[in-house]
């Protein structure tokens, strides 16, 4: 074995301890971490069965009025002539920079007993239950469905179109002949990945679920409550079920006989009437985006509501005063450093499997886009297992930890795919001309991936700063993120600075997407990419 493989054999060895270690071998310890007792107990018991159905009721109802919902406003960006539509696409996406346990905060401040929307409305409905989780759920999730679908949109051939206008089909039936089949491949992956979201999430069912209780929120209570972990373990691998399906059928539908590369864009045609639909849709849906948001603000900045109206920073400062300070630092902290690590450890993963092939380099790209099918939530209670007698657990070294396993297989797949665009024979030039692998890396493919590199910054960040699943078992006052403040304050009737905690996340969050947008503007005005 000569000195330059023996590098790549030592690299590949790296990476393949790191997800041994971040993901196969604690998910393994929470299966084993399962008792007869603990299965036939959960299984049995008639809380598990209704948590269940529910849990099915839910994600089913909220992943077709999502998916409905995304598609319609999709429709509305790119197959219209209505002006602003970038930022009708930004503004769309803001319910991806807050927790999801902010969505149910949100509907609680706004329809709660005491809300905003139901004072002012004198209204009498209760948003707690059913509904309330499936409106939650839709809130959390549409964005993801919106930017798949926009995207297979925006790029779909109007070659076909423009025959089907000449050969005088009508418009029903080049939908039905055309668009559907067109779409059919795409929409399958996005419902899955939409329900598996919503069937993995106990955001937004703690917040507005009151009796009406689901799986993640059961585990959460068995995990956190009653610190039964044989019990949670159970349930943490039957949510992994339907997390499972999903990816399958993604893989199994992800091939490539249904790619359009463009060959023509679209052409709009005048229709003032559609468009007028587009922008009352896109208008009410602005609405529906910014009124938690909006119910944040207000409640952030008054003294106490409904009491006592009276402006005041008060809030702002006992957040502070409550450890919020500390939290916030945590957050960052874990932020910026899932950032630095992931970032790293996922491009050269994506380097060694797309670019140097191998039965080894195939293995590694198997496990990490498998972690794709485990929830968050499942992650952590596996982590706590696993970690619970170790020096990291307890700091925050096992949150950054968890962090990157957890978004790993994103930002991966990003690297991987515009890795396998670049030239495949650069490494063979650079052999040839006598430059090594670490400087093809820095000179060649790195400045050609800025990006994407980018993107990966952006993702690895935003996700850090709002999730709640993974973090949840593994945080202690020391070391916890200020996302998890949230629920304490809720807990607390703290409500006004509840609201503060998903303001400041979202604010940073948009900073953070805009100075990534701003380097991305200035990347592509010069490099005219």
């Amino acid at each position: 074995m000569n000195k330059h493989n023996f590098k790549i054999n030592t690299l590949k060895l790296l990476i393949g301890v790191f997800l041994a270690v971040g993901l196969v071998i604690p998910i393994i310890t929470m299966f084993f971490n399962m008792s007869k007792e603990n299965i036939g107990q959960v299984l049995t018991s008639p809380q598990f069965g209704k948590s269940a159905i529910n849990s099915l009721l839910v994600a089913t109802t909220a992943t077709i009025l999502s998916v409905s919902f995304a598609g319609l406003l999709a429709w509305s960006i790119a197959k219209t002539n209505i002006k602003l539509k970038g930022a009708f696409c930004v503004l769309f996406t803001f319910p991806m920079l807050i927790p999801s346990i902010s969505h149910g905060m949100g509907l609680v401040m706004l329809f709660g007993k005491n809300g905003v929307l139901t004072n002012s409305l004198h209204l009498t409905s209760n948003i707690y239950g059913f509904w309330g989780i499936v409106i939650g759920s839709i809130m959390y999730s549409f964005p993801v469905a919106f930017l798949m679908l926009y995207d297979v949109l925006a790029y779909e051939d109007c070659t076909a179109y423009e025959a089907a206008d000449v050969l005088g089909i009508s418009k029903s039936k080049q939908f039905l002949s055309i668009t559907l089949p067109y779409l059919r491949k795409p929409l399958i992956s996005i419902v899955f990945a939409v329900f598996s979201l919503i069937i993995t999430d106990y955001g937004v069912p703690l917040m507005v679920g009151g009796k009406f209780t689901t799986l993640p929120v059961l585990m959460y209570q068995e995990v956190i409550g009653l610190l039964d972990f044989g019990k949670g373990s159970v349930i943490g691998a039957i949510l992994m079920v339907p997390a499972i399906v999903a990816f399958l059928i993604d893989i199994l539908n992800s091939d490539k006989s249904n790619m359009s590369y463009v060959v023509k864009a679209a052409r709009i045609t005048t229709n003032k009437v559609r468009d007028a639909f587009a922008y009352v849709i896109n208008s009410i849906s602005i609405v529906f985006v910014l009124l938690p948001i909006i119910a944040f603000i207000l409640l952030t900045f008054v003294k106490k509501y409904p009491v006592d109206l009276s402006i005041t920073i008060d809030n702002i400062l006992q957040t502070f005063n409550m450890s919020g300070t500390q939290y916030l630092v945590n957050s960052v902290i874990i932020a910026l450093l899932v950032c630095a690590v992931g970032v790293i450890i996922t491009y050269i993963t994506a380097y060694i499997t797309a670019r140097i092939h191998s039965k080894s380099s195939k293995l590694i790209h198997l496990i990490t886009i498998t972690s794709l099918a485990v929830p968050g939530i499942v992650l952590g209670l596996s982590y706590a297992l696993f970690f619970k007698s170790s020096f990291i657990y307890g700091t925050i070294a096992i949150l950054i930890f968890v962090n990157i396993i957890h978004f790993f297989a994103s930002p991966y797949l990003l690297a991987y795919n515009s890795f396998n665009k670049l030239n495949e024979n650069l490494e063979s030039v650079g052999t040839t001309l006598g430059i090594n692998r670490f400087y093809m890396i820095k000179d060649v493919f790195v400045p050609q991936m800025k990006t994407t590199l980018l993107e990966m910054i952006s993702y690895f960040f935003v996700n850090s700063m709002i999730t709640i699943s993974a973090v949840s078992f593994l945080s202690t006052v020391k070391n916890m993120p200020i996302s998890l403040l949230i629920t304490q304050f809720e807990a607390q009737m703290l409500l006004e600075c509840s609201a503060f905690v998903s303001l400041l996340i979202l604010i940073i969050n948009i900073v953070v997407k805009g100075v990534i947008y701003l380097l991305k503007r200035g990347i592509i005005a010069k490099e005219g990419i």
